[in-house]
This record gives C-alpha cells, structure tokens and sequence, in this order.
C-alpha cells in the first residue's frame, strides 16, 4: 500500500474550511448549475460519509487566483476614442481665433475652403458642422459647462 500524505496546516483563526456546492458558487458569483458544469470538475472535493460533496475553502481561492483578471478600465488605453485629429495646430488656432472674434461657422469653413485647407482626415471640403466639431473637441470641458453642452450655442 502507498504511504498517505499528511498534511498540516496552523490557522490563527478559521472562518470556514470547505463550502457547499451552492455557498462554492455563490462565493464566486455564479449559478450552482454553472458551478456544477464548469468548475467541481477541476477542484478537488470532499467525500462526506452522508453523500455530500463539500468544497474547501482553498480551492474556490485558488480557481479565483487562476481566473483573476485584469479590468477592462485598467487595460483600455487612456484618451479620446475615435480618430485622432489630423490637424495641425495652426489650422486649430485659426478656427479659434476667428470664432473669437465672433465669425460664424459657415464663415469660417468658406475662408478654409477658399485657402485649400485640407479637414483632418484629408477631406478638401470644409462645413460648418466640422469647424464646430473642431472648436468641441479642442476646448477641454469646464467644471461650469458638462460636456454634454459643449458647442450648442453658434
């Protein structure tokens, strides 16, 4: 016959040594069908002389620390999403400095269309909606105006 390991270890306090099937699943979020399908294969349990089978502690730790994963806010890149502008900030500083000093939006992209500017994305046609969505996107929002109101007024 083979030698039985024993193992032995010291706790300074125990809170629980084994779950049930159901309190397994609960203390990983799950159903106890999804529990019973996809997880007890892979862990090791306890045979109880009355037939039930008990799940210790340490393997619903160890499933968890094999399965951890990582956010997804914590791994999708910080910044704005879509396309980055291609403009360069001269053309920025254009649309600013002339809607500053009260030029409307269709004024503006006519002066650009006139000049040849090019829109970010290389387009040859500028509109009132993209000078507008330029001005949006290059003024930061403030604590006084949410983002959601940006650029309404023009």
């Amino acid at each position: 016959m083979g030698a039985l390991e024993v193992v032995v270890r010291e706790a300074t306090r125990v809170v629980r040594l084994a779950y049930t099937r159901r309190q397994a699943a609960e203390a990983l979020g799950i159903s106890t069908s999804t529990f019973n399908r996809r997880v007890l294969p892979f862990v090791t349990t306890l045979e109880m002389s009355w037939g039930a089978r008990l799940v210790p502690v340490d393997e619903v730790e160890r499933i968890v620390a094999e399965r951890r994963r990582e956010a997804r806010a914590a791994r999708r890149p910080r910044g704005r999403p879509g396309r980055k502008s291609g403009l360069p900030p001269e053309v920025v500083a254009r649309i600013r400095d002339r809607h500053g000093k009260g030029e409307s939006f269709s004024s503006i992209a006519r002066s650009l269309n006139a000049d040849g500017v090019r829109t970010s994305q290389g387009g040859r046609q500028w509109w009132p909606s993209t000078v507008r969505a330029v001005l949006v996107r290059a003024s930061p929002p403030t604590r006084a105006e949410p983002a959601a109101q940006r650029g309404r007024a023009g």
